[in-house]
């Protein structure tokens, strides 16, 4: 025997896969790449197939591009136009081409993001493929799957959620100052709500005038055990930073009225808001009208004024439910029926008073029963009850989103062109949904009252109508239908190079900032596709003549601050 130590090692037996060997149960270390490069090369096909594949490949590809055409081409003999060669739209002109003298002009030639994501939009809204397909998958979805889209969040026994409510809810802290830094970064937002709260409030208080904070509660947080069993048992949802939210601004002195508690305890008679609809059922709505008028009474407001009551009974499709984009035939939601309360002065529906000493700033929680835009009746909402509780005219100003800033720009703008809309104001009431509190952008605004300003812009007279020709300059945004829980946009065009017959005798170009339709009842308008550069012929008459009715409505603005103190104008577009 040999001694130990002296013995010559063994050799590896290779028909036994050692351990630092793969086996058929582990996976080589090996690239995708690599993984990618030998399946191409050791694929086989049989005679035919690779010819098949590539036939049906580019059948895909092509097959939506040309029913797209095709249907195009036919709405264009009755008068439409092709929206998919909008995409032509992107590329420069012959100005811009010819005004190109050195290589940082040539930045100007390629289209921003914002526009490419416009154009964008526009093809897959006006896809007819998409259109056809689209509402039936989402039917499928929803009656057998009970499941949403983006926007939408199912619920139980039929109830729907709009998705921002869950996720302001079940989200973050929103004052999480790691939250308010990744928004900032992400967004370009002015995050802190309390920083805006306090400095409108001073600026308020400069005046004489006292700010009343209205978060309202979103549907989650009132109504939560019909989104989930788990949700009904934990209680109340509400977002970890609010409780701060309401302390903070009580150290700052500035009085919030927080209706949830209150609504919290008046669950015992059933549900508060409306089944597939973001807001609040009809008396819900009544009696925080009700609850804020008597926590306001101190303020030494005198009653001046009697107000009617005549109720009406009314049924209609949610928004979230319009917002999941189900046929038209679907019988998952049926509309849903309420008793509204018409308020009536006069033997007159309710209207708004800019000499009242009370001004309300609100979002579609107010116009919800009061615009009749948005199918739920109209003078049986949150102002209109508001107003009938102080027992005195109201003043408003009210927009259906954005309100954490939507309101406060339009008083600022107002301000600023010297029309003083705070003129004998006592009180604001500031309503914005409690969801603007995570995702809402709190921009500080000026307040100060400017100087009257001379109209440069042209407008008609009130009660005039006018037909012109002229340029689109520029075009505020226009979203996507359904992806917003509301149904009508209006955006703002600048129209330059103005044309016609009635215009009135001026050296130098016209121009006008027009207000023009851009999707009505989750349909886009034909103006929700201008681009710079197109030729419109439009019929413009005065702002004046229309506010009252389109104010409410949720509206974009233009990018440009001097354009923002122009007059404004309505106009419809003309063939």
């Amino acid at each position: 025997m040999p001694p130990v130590g002296s013995e010559k090692p063994l050799k590896p037996d290779r028909s036994l896969p050692g351990y630092d060997e793969p086996t058929p149960e582990t996976h080589r270390k090996m690239s995708r790449e690599k993984e990618a490069e030998l399946a191409l090369n050791n694929t086989r096909f049989t005679p035919g197939t690779r010819s098949l594949l590539i036939a049906l490949f580019l059948l895909t590809i092509l097959a939506i591009p040309a029913i797209q055409l095709v249907s195009e081409l036919r709405a264009s003999h009755s008068g439409g136009g092709l929206a998919m060669f909008d995409v032509c739209k992107l590329l420069p002109s012959r100005e811009k081409i010819r005004a190109t003298r050195t290589f940082a002009d040539v930045d100007h030639l390629v289209p921003t993001a914002a526009e490419i994501k416009t154009v964008e939009k526009a093809l897959e809204n006006d896809s007819v493929v998409s259109q056809w397909l689209l509402p039936r998958v989402q039917s499928i979805i929803t009656e057998k799957l009970r499941a949403g889209n983006e926007q939408a969040i199912t619920g139980r026994d039929g109830w729907l959620f709009y998705r921002p409510d869950v996720e302001y809810v079940t989200g973050p802290p929103f004052l999480d100052p790691a939250r308010m830094k990744e928004r900032v970064r992400a967004a370009n937002v002015q995050p802190d709500p309390i920083k805006a709260i306090v400095e409108f409030r001073n600026q308020l208080a400069k005046r004489g005038i006292e700010l009343i904070v209205l978060p309202m509660p979103v549907k989650p947080s009132i109504d939560g055990e019909m989104l989930s069993a788990q949700a009904g048992r934990a209680g109340s949802l509400q977002n970890p930073s609010f409780v701060e939210f309401k302390e903070r601004l009580s150290r700052e002195r500035v009085w919030v009225f927080d209706p949830q508690p209150l609504l919290l305890q008046r669950k015992a008679s059933g549900p508060l808001y409306l089944e597939t609809d973001t807001h609040w059922r009809p008396e819900t709505m009544e009696f925080v009208a009700t609850e804020l008028a008597a926590e306001m009474g101190s303020a030494n407001l005198v009653a001046s004024q009697p107000y009617d009551i005549s109720e009406k009974e009314i049924a209609a499709l949610g928004d979230i439910a319009v917002m999941l984009k189900l046929p038209a035939a679907q019988t998952i939601y049926k509309p849903q029926k309420v008793t509204l309360r018409q308020v009536t002065s006069r033997n007159a529906l309710w209207r708004q008073n800019k000499e009242a000493e009370v001004l309300l700033l609100g979002d579609s929680f107010c116009n919800i029963f009061s615009l009749s835009a948005m199918g739920w009746g109209e003078s049986a909402g949150f102002a209109e009850h508001f107003s009938r509780a102080l027992g005195q005219p109201l003043d408003c100003i009210l927009r259906n989103s954005d309100g954490a800033f939507a309101t406060r720009e339009i008083l600022s703008r107002e301000l600023a062109c010297g029309r003083d809309r705070l003129a004998g104001k006592k009180q604001v009431v500031w309503e914005f949904a409690a969801r603007e509190l995570a995702f809402g952008n709190w921009k500080p605004l000026d307040m100060t009252l400017g100087q009257p300003r001379p109209a440069h812009f042209f407008s008609p007279k009130p009660g005039e109508h006018v037909e012109v020709t002229g340029i689109v300059e520029s075009v505020s945004p226009a979203p996507r239908p359904g992806s917003v829980p509301y149904k009508d946009h209006i955006l703002t065009v600048h129209l330059v190079d103005m044309a016609g017959s009635q215009l009135p005798d001026k050296t130098g170009p016209v121009e006008s900032l027009v207000y023009l339709w851009s999707m009505r009842d989750n349909t886009w308008t034909k103006a929700a596709r201008l681009r710079p550069g197109d030729q419109i012929t439009v019929r413009l008459q005065s702002w004046a003549d229309v506010a009252a009715q389109y104010e409410k409505i949720n509206r974009s603005e233009l990018d440009d601050a001097a354009l923002q103190f122009e007059e404004p104008v309505w106009g419809e577009l003309l063939p």
